[in-house]
C-alpha cells in the first residue's frame, strides 16, 4: 500500500471517531425511550445502565425479588441488535455450564468446543449471589479480560460484551456474598428500589393485557455501540475536575468509617462513568453534578466499611455523603476551561 493511500485510510479513519454528542445523544434517547415502554419510573436506573454499556463496564442490579430487575436487563438487551443470553445462576450450576466445554465429537474424530452462554454481546447473569463461589470466579477472567481459558487454550469474547447481574440482598435464604474481587469487577453496583403508589397503577395498566417486552424491537445496533464506545473518552475533563475526582478517591482512603479504600481501577471506572454521563445530559465536558450523580453508583460497592458499620444496612452511601462534603467542589466555570 502506498503512503498515499495509507494517509487517506488514516483521514477517514480521523473523521468516523470524531465526536458528535447530538448524535450520540439522539442514538442514546432512542435506547431510553423504546426501554419505557416496559420500565416505568426508573430514568436515573436506565442512564445508569447506558453509562455502562458505553463505558464497557458491568452492572450489579440488587434488590429484593420481583422490583423488575430481569425485566430492566432484558429490555436493554432486547433495544440492542446484540446477541444476548441469560444464565439462571443455581446452586448446581457448574463454571462450564457459563463459559462452554470441549466435547469429543465421534463425527470429526477430534475435540470441539461448545461455547457457553458467556459468549454473547450482553449477558443476563440472574441472582448471580444464588451459585457458588467457584462459579462465581468463573466470571472473573471474562469479566475483566474479556477472555476466557478452557483447557490450556485462550478464547476471546464478542464485542461489545457485557455483564448485567442481578442478585437478591445477602440476608435472603440460598445466597453466597460476592468475594471483593469479585464486586470490583462491577463497574455499577445499582438499587432498583420499589415503584411509588403512582408508578404501580401504570405498571398494573401496562401488563394488564399482556407483557410489552415480548413486542420491543431493537432500536440500535452493534456498530452503534462500538462507534460510541470509541470516542466517549474524548468528553473534556478539566485539570479542576481530575482534582476533585481524586480528592474523592484519596477522601475513601483516609476517612474514620473506611477501612479500605476505592482503588485506582475505581478511579478509572469513575472518570470513565462521569465521561457518558456527560454525553447524555448533551455535553462533551464534564461538570461537578456529573461525578455527583456517579460517586454512590460507581465507589459505593467498592468500599469495606470499618467493622461497627458493616453489619448496618445502606450505610455505604452515608458515608460516601460525608465524603463528599469534606471535599471542596470546583466552580463549574473552572471546571469547563481547558486542561492539559
Amino acid at each position: 500500500m502506498s503512503y498515499y493511500s495509507q494517509r487517506i485510510i488514516f483521514i477517514i479513519e480521523k473523521e468516523i471517531i470524531c465526536m458528535d454528542v447530538t448524535k450520540i445523544k439522539n442514538l442514546v434517547d432512542k435506547v431510553k425511550e423504546n426501554m419505557q415502554q416496559v420500565i416505568i419510573g426508573k430514568d436515573e436506573t436506565i442512564d445508569q445502565l447506558l453509562v455502562a454499556l458505553i463505558s464497557s463496564g458491568h452492572v450489579l442490579l440488587e434488590d429484593v425479588p420481583g422490583t423488575g430487575k430481569t425485566l430492566m436487563a432484558r429490555s436493554l438487551a432486547d433495544s440492542l441488535s446484540c446477541s444476548s443470553k441469560r444464565i439462571q445462576f443455581t446452586p448446581d450450576l457448574l463454571p462450564s455450564d457459563v463459559t462452554g466445554i470441549n466435547f469429543y465429537s465421534q463425527e470429526e474424530s477430534k475435540f470441539v468446543f461448545r461455547p457457553g452462554p458467556i459468549f454473547s454481546n450482553i449477558v443476563l447473569a440472574d441472582e448471580i449471589n444464588r451459585a457458588t463461589p467457584r462459579t462465581q470466579s468463573s466470571l472473573l477472567e471474562c469479566m475483566e479480560e474479556r477472555q476466557t481459558t478452557i483447557d490450556g487454550d485462550t478464547h476471546r469474547l464478542e464485542t461489545p460484551f457485557m455483564v448485567i447481574a442481578t442478585q437478591n440482598p445477602l440476608e435472603s435464604q440460598g445466597t453466597f456474598p460476592l468475594p471483593e474481587a469479585q464486586l470490583d469487577r462491577f463497574m455499577l453496583k445499582v438499587k432498583v428500589g420499589y415503584p411509588s403508589k403512582e408508578e404501580g397503577i401504570s405498571i398494573l395498566k401496562r401488563f394488564k393485557e399482556q407483557n410489552p417486552i415480548d413486542e420491543l424491537k431493537a432500536v440500535a445496533t452493534k456498530e452503534d455501540i462500538l462507534a460510541v464506545q470509541q470516542v466517549y473518552a474524548q468528553v473534556h475533563v478539566s485539570d479542576d475536575l481530575f482534582n476533585y475526582i481524586m480528592e474523592i478517591i484519596e477522601q475513601t482512603r483516609n476517612h474514620k468509617d473506611i477501612a479500605l479504600g476505592v482503588s485506582p481501577r475505581g478511579s478509572q471506572a469513575l472518570l470513565k462513568a462521569v465521561q457518558v454521563y456527560a454525553i447524555l445530559q448533551g455535553r462533551d465536558y464534564v461538570i461537578p453534578d456529573d461525578v455527583k450523580a456517579m460517586v454512590k453508583p460507581v465507589l459505593g460497592h467498592r468500599l469495606i466499611l470499618s467493622h461497627t458499620l458493616r453489619a448496618k444496612e445502606n450505610q455505604s452511601d452515608a458515608v460516601l455523603d460525608d465524603v463528599m462534603d469534606q471535599v471542596t467542589v470546583p466552580a463549574e466555570e473552572l471546571a469547563t476551561k481547558g486542561s492539559s
